[in-house]
């Protein structure tokens, strides 16, 4: 009489079937992984170039403070339509060296890992990058975003559009986004018609707008709009507004 087959332990084959089943999940929540991954590539690459040419309709900090307030003041106007001193004076207060680095100021970061991160390096780009795609607070995730996208938005915007957009969607007040409806808010006048010593008050709230005032400006505030007024007649002297200046 033929000898049966001998059978495989039933434990052990479940067992092989669970690991199958298990490998099999994690490839696939790699492979949804990394399509997530570069899809999220592929919407900011999309975006970066959309706006190179389109106005962003919105940012997260306007919409925030849309939800919060109910309401907000903002005016998008072209950069010619903005008075040279005030993007001198917006480069001077934030970030004097724009026309000579590529999204990030190498010199200024040094200097304040020396001061022991007491004060900012950000450039304007990394603050547009920050206004326009991502979002406010400070995370590592945030940051890492923000180091990646930089160096894209500087290899296909201009330094002007950078400028542009920068001067359109920094928060300028309580509820209030860009230059235009701060200029017309707190001096009765365009953004092209402001004067050095309007453009250097209002450059000089940028940092902190929420805490700063323009039109009763705290004696620190009024040394730092002296101190950008001063930034921005050398920025044109020197030819550091070659990149945003027609």
């Amino acid at each position: 009489m033929a000898k049966k087959a001998a059978r495989k332990p039933r434990g052990k084959k479940n067992k092989a079937s669970r690991s199958k089943k298990s490998l099999g999940l994690i490839a696939q929540i790699r492979r949804w992984a990394l399509r997530f991954v570069l899809g999220g590539i592929a919407l900011f690459l999309a975006l970066i170039l959309l706006y190179s040419v389109v106005n962003p309709p919105v940012t997260h900090t306007i919409w925030s403070e849309w939800r919060r307030l109910g309401r907000v003041d903002r005016e998008w106007v072209p950069m010619e339509q903005i008075a040279p001193v005030m993007a001198r004076s917006a480069v001077a207060a934030e970030d004097a060296n724009f026309c000579l680095h590529w999204g990030f100021d190498v010199e200024a970061i040094r200097d304040a890992l020396e001061d022991g991160g007491s004060r900012g390096a950000s450039t304007i780009t990394q603050q547009v990058v920050k206004n326009v795609f991502l979002w406010q607070g400070r995370s590592w995730v945030r940051k890492a975003l923000e180091t990646s996208i930089t160096p894209v938005v500087e290899m296909v915007w201009s330094k002007q559009r950078i400028l542009e957009v920068y001067l359109n969607v920094a928060e300028t007040g309580r509820g209030m986004f860009g230059v235009e409806a701060a200029a017309q808010k707190y001096y009765g006048v365009s953004a092209a018609k402001m004067s050095p010593v309007q453009a250097a008050r209002l450059a000089a709230i940028l940092p902190s707008p929420r805490n700063r005032s323009v039109t009763d400006p705290s004696a620190r505030t009024r040394r730092r709009a002296a101190s950008i007024l001063d930034g921005a007649a050398t920025i044109r002297a020197d030819g550091r507004d070659d990149c945003f200046e027609d």
